[in-house]
């Protein structure tokens, strides 16, 4: 029998040669030796020839000036002037530091390692009433998929066949399992727990939820900030200043040991550290929120932000209709009507039908009686026969068509939900209206607390919606939204956000339709909602909203503000620490030992003040806490 032993992941080239730099800087520092060999070199060879071979080609290949150039003549000028400790210490520290630096961008990577090894590699396809596994990618649209108790779902799809209850954990967070029937969406890369079902496949493995997410977080770039370019060009030009600054000071003084110094202490570390050490942990942080930020110079363009603009349904609402009113203006009771609107609408296939009969069964135990003579009347309702009377239900038109009077009174009720941006079934019973219900797209609960937070910010929301006038005034005086623009097409949310932008506005667009898909890419910075976006406004957006709740905005926004401050802090800390270092140096207060204990603790202070971003809140969030992405996408929770 063979066995096979699995090392840790940490367990690697690099970590061993860094342990056993360790080793060598301890044994140095101890003053052992073995047969008069001075374990410093163990150091210098396994720790310091890395970078100095890795400087030497950025050099000869690109004429890369960076800031391993300036160590390597630092280690190479402390070797010949014999303090191999410092030349050690250098070396050592600098691989730490580079250590933690691949650890932080690694934990992107690793997210994207456990979402692909959350996709299923096959899919038991059913074709000719025979079972066939074939690999995952191969399933196309339309193919009949069987899926077993305990297995994932391969594809997205609807169930055809059967019911059961999905651990949707993967993609929204929900810890209890959800109960699924024929006509119910599943998603790829979610469980099956209990019962066995059937789907058809309506999309490919490609265009599933689950590597939609891998191609996103496969999309994020923390290192192409604005500010990441001036502080690298900052980064050549202290190279040039410390080699003259170098030279001049061993052509006064005479002494080799300082302009040594002055190389340790100049090397600009913590300089190159302080933007993506900040803009990593802002990323990781925001991804705990429900965020998947696709470039990390978004994080610069979200601070800066002074205008936001909201589409209105699926973003400020739920996007989906439910029953808002019901009144009877004839002789049954409010519930009767609504028990026979829904008998007559379940086997309708229009939104409006579908949800109605969806709200009835939610919030009630009575059956819904049989139905007979059903009848679907484009453009205008349906009308059906049940316990022996003709039912008309739908919209004002087929009431005149069927000649079914309105009284004044009641067209003055309906006329207020239709200001309010609701849509009228109307209901009648041979040939006599007996009532109406109102169906609206729910505002969200958090709507208006995140409008008022993000004007706490000092960010303007603006309402561009395609509703009416009156509809959007409606929804906008109840989310305290004041700057108003209803009647949008596409092309007049992009030509709204261009004149914004004229007036020198920084402007965010947040939206989840392909409607949203131009002005999404026109704003500065776009925001789609990932859950129920559609796929064009995700593709066409810088950061998505996972888990869709627009409830952590403010969080997103003042956390791009707080990540720009930490890395203006970092900045300046950085150019202190290196002025003071450099002056000490050069009137030979410090010496090449000390100077690289003085370089490199300014490089993990860098680091540590960037980690505190990882735990950050935004307490103004009205108390509303965080979605932990822990929770809600436990595959993205580390990056």
């Amino acid at each position: 029998m063979k066995f096979t032993k699995s090392w840790p992941e940490w367990v690697n080239r690099d970590n061993i040669m860094l342990f056993l730099g360790g080793v060598g800087v301890v044994l140095s520092l101890l003053d052992i030796t073995l047969y008069g060999f001075d374990f410093a070199w163990i150091t210098i060879v396994l720790c310091g020839l890395p970078i100095i071979i890795g400087a030497a080609q950025a050099l000869w290949e690109d004429f890369d000036v960076k800031a391993d150039l300036l160590v390597s003549l630092a280690l190479i000028a402390a070797v010949i002037i014999g303090e191999t400790f410092a030349a050690t210490e250098v070396a050592f520290i600098m691989q730490v530091g580079s250590m933690l630096e691949e650890m932080t961008v690694s934990k992107a990577q690793a997210g994207i390692e456990r979402l692909v090894k959350l996709t299923p590699t096959t899919a038991r396809v059913v074709r000719n009433n025979q079972e066939e596994v074939i690999p995952a990618e191969h399933v196309e649209v339309g193919d009949i998929i069987r899926v077993l108790p305990g297995e994932s779902i391969p594809v997205d799809g609807v169930i055809t066949v059967g019911e059961t209850a999905i651990d949707q954990s993967v993609m929204t967070g929900e810890s209890l399992p959800v109960d699924k029937m024929v006509g119910d969406d599943v998603s790829s890369g979610t469980v099956n727990q209990f019962g066995a079902f059937d789907m058809r496949a309506t999309k490919q493995g490609e265009d599933s939820s689950i590597q939609r997410m891998i191609k996103l977080v496969q999309s994020v770039d923390p290192g192409n900030a604005n500010i990441v370019g001036i502080a690298d060009r900052w980064a050549t030009w202290i190279v040039v200043i410390a080699l003259l600054a170098a030279i001049c000071t061993y052509i006064v003084t005479g002494e080799i040991i300082r302009s040594v110094t002055i190389l340790v202490v100049f090397c600009p570390c913590a300089l190159v550290l302080a933007t993506p050490a900040a803009i990593m942990a802002g990323i990781s942080n925001a991804s705990h929120h429900g965020f998947l930020v696709r470039r990390g110079n978004i994080m610069e363009r979200l601070a800066e932000v002074t205008t936001m603009t909201f589409d209105k349904t699926g973003t400020l609402t739920y996007g989906v209709p439910t029953v808002s009113g019901i009144e009877s203006v004839g002789a049954l009771s409010n519930e009767s009507l609504y028990n026979l609107v829904a008998s007559a609408e379940q086997r309708s296939e229009h939104p409006l039908g579908k949800a109605i009969v969806k709200g009835y069964r939610e919030n009630h135990t009575d059956a819904l009686s049989d139905v007979s003579d059903f009848k679907m009347i484009p453009g205008k309702g349906l009308s059906a026969t049940i316990n022996g009377q003709r039912v008309i239900a739908g919209n004002e038109t087929l009431m005149n068509v069927e000649s079914i009077a309105v009284s004044e009174s009641v067209a003055e009720r309906i006329n207020r939900y239709l200001d309010q941006g609701s849509s009228i079934v109307y209901v009648a019973v041979n040939g006599v209206l007996e009532g109406y219900l109102a169906l609206a797209d729910k505002v969200r609960d958090e709507s208006r607390a995140v409008i008022d937070e993000l004007d706490n910010i000092g960010v303007t929301p603006v309402l561009l919606t395609g509703d009416n006038q009156n509809t959007a005034k409606t929804i906008a005086s109840r989310l305290h939204i004041s700057h108003v623009v209803a009647n949008c097409l596409p092309e007049d949310k992009m030509s709204h956000i261009e004149e914004l932008q004229a007036k020198k506005e920084v402007v965010a667009m947040i939206g989840d339709g392909v409607n949203d898909a131009p002005a999404l890419k026109k704003s500065d910075v776009g925001i789609a909602m990932g859950g129920i976006g559609s796929d064009v406004a995700v593709d066409a957006a810088d950061i998505v909203l996972v888990n869709d709740a627009v409830k952590e905005l403010p969080h997103m926004v003042a956390l791009s503000k707080r990540t720009m401050k930490t890395i203006k802090i970092n900045l300046a800390f950085s150019l202190i620490l290196n002025f003071v270092a450099i002056v000490l140096a050069i009137v030979g207060t410090l010496n090449p030992v000390v100077g690289a204990l003085v370089h490199n603790a300014g490089s993990l202070l860098v680091v540590a003040n960037s980690a505190l971003l990882l735990k950050w809140t935004y307490k103004g969030v009205n108390n509303y806490g965080a979605y932990e992405l822990s929770q809600n996408m436990p595959q993205l929770a580390k990056i």
